[in-house]
C-alpha cells in the first residue's frame, strides 16, 4: 500500500533546494581535520628539510604543536573551525538563493499586473 505521491519536479530546479547547513558543515569538518593532522602526522613521520612552517598554527589553534598531542589538538580545532565554516557556508548559499527567487518572483508578479493594469 502506497500512500499520495507527490508531482515530479523538473531536474532543471535542483539547483536551487537548499544545502543542509549541518551535513556541510560535519564534511568540512572532518575534510579540515584530517588535513591538519596528515600534515602534522607526515611532518613528524618524515621530518623534511626544511621543516615546512605549519608551526605557525599555533598562533591560532591554542594548545597546537608539531607532535603527535599537538595533531590531535590541531585535528579538533580544524573540526570545529571547519564545520563552522561549512554551516555558513551554506547558510550563506541558502540565504542567497532564497532572496534571489523572492526577487525574481516580485519581478514576475509586477510585470503581470502592470501588463494587466495597462489593459484596464
Amino acid at each position: 500500500m502506497s500512500g499520495p505521491t507527490e508531482p515530479a519536479k523538473p531536474k532543471e530546479l535542483d539547483e536551487f533546494l537548499p544545502l543542509h547547513k549541518a551535513a556541510l558543515g560535519i564534511a568540512t569538518g572532518v575534510a579540515l581535520a584530517l588535513l591538519i593532522f596528515g600534515i602534522t602526522a607526515a611532518t613528524l613521520i618524515l621530518r623534511p628539510q626544511p621543516e615546512p612552517p605549519i608551526a605557525l598554527l599555533r598562533e591560532y589553534f591554542a594548545g597546537y604543536a608539531v607532535s603527535w598531542p599537538g595533531a590531535l589538538i590541531g585535528a579538533a580545532w580544524g573540526a570545529f573551525n571547519g564545520f563552522v565554516m561549512g554551516w555558513f557556508l551554506a547558510f550563506t548559499r541558502n540565504a542567497v538563493v532564497a532572496i534571489t527567487i523572492i526577487y525574481i518572483r516580485s519581478r514576475d508578479e509586477w510585470a503581470q499586473t502592470r501588463s494587466f493594469l495597462d489593459h484596464i
